[in-house]
């Protein structure tokens, strides 16, 4: 049992070359988008908006098209059906991902750093407990506005979800849901700290047999 332990901390303490390294400060970068673009879009189409109703989502703020007027519009409608309010207040996690997106670009760059191809598996497996929470609130809170509506409302429908991916018909309205630039950056992340992981554990393997 000893051995075996021993074998693994010998394992997760092996170094990285500069290759994977230089992979790890490069994910750290494709963090910043995520501030300065959208995670997520959504627009809207109906008869009397022929041009469309805009929603930009960021992991900080909710925005609209037409100046933001879009978010104002979209509210009346919702108003309606007895929907609350889109409100970015009313969206925690904009409280929270850019810290914790901000804290993991620190753990990368503190990978890069020491090396070792355990900190390289840490913050790969970090990422993705992230990326899964981070997601499953986005669905659910996009489930939560459309089943908790206002039996009081001016305008009766079901409940439903909005889309997270794709297309979808609600009432009069097509609703198309798609991830904005800032998503496909953080996906890459997956990819580069893949790499930079498997790269860094076929070079342990290669100095071990020689």
């Amino acid at each position: 049992m000893n051995a075996l332990h021993s074998s693994s901390r010998r394992l997760l303490e092996s170094p990285i070359g500069r290759t994977p390294r230089w992979l790890l400060v490069v994910a750290a970068l494709l963090l910043i988008p995520s501030y300065l673009s959208p995670l997520w879009t959504l627009t809207m189409f109906a008869p009397q908006y022929p041009d469309g109703l805009r929603l930009y989502i960021y992991s900080y703020r909710l925005d609209g098209g037409n100046h933001g007027q879009d978010v104002h519009e979209v509210n009346v409608l919702n108003h309606y059906i007895g929907m609350r309010d889109l409100s970015s207040a009313d969206f925690t996690e904009f409280k929270w991902i850019p810290f914790v997106v901000g804290g993991l670009a620190l753990l990368f760059l503190r990978a890069a750093v020491h090396g070792q191809l355990g900190h390289a598996l840490d913050v790969l497996v970090l990422y993705l407990y992230f990326a899964a929470f981070a997601l499953w609130s986005f669905g659910f809170k996009l489930w939560t506005y459309g089943h908790n509506l206002s039996p009081q409302a001016a305008v009766h429908v079901d409940s439903f979800m909005p889309p997270i991916f794709g297309y979808k018909k609600l009432a009069n309205f097509e609703v198309y849901s798609y991830p904005g630039v800032a998503s496909y950056m953080l996906a890459a992340v997956v990819v580069v700290l893949a790499i930079a992981l498997w790269l860094g554990w076929r070079e342990r393997d290669r100095s071990a047999t020689l």
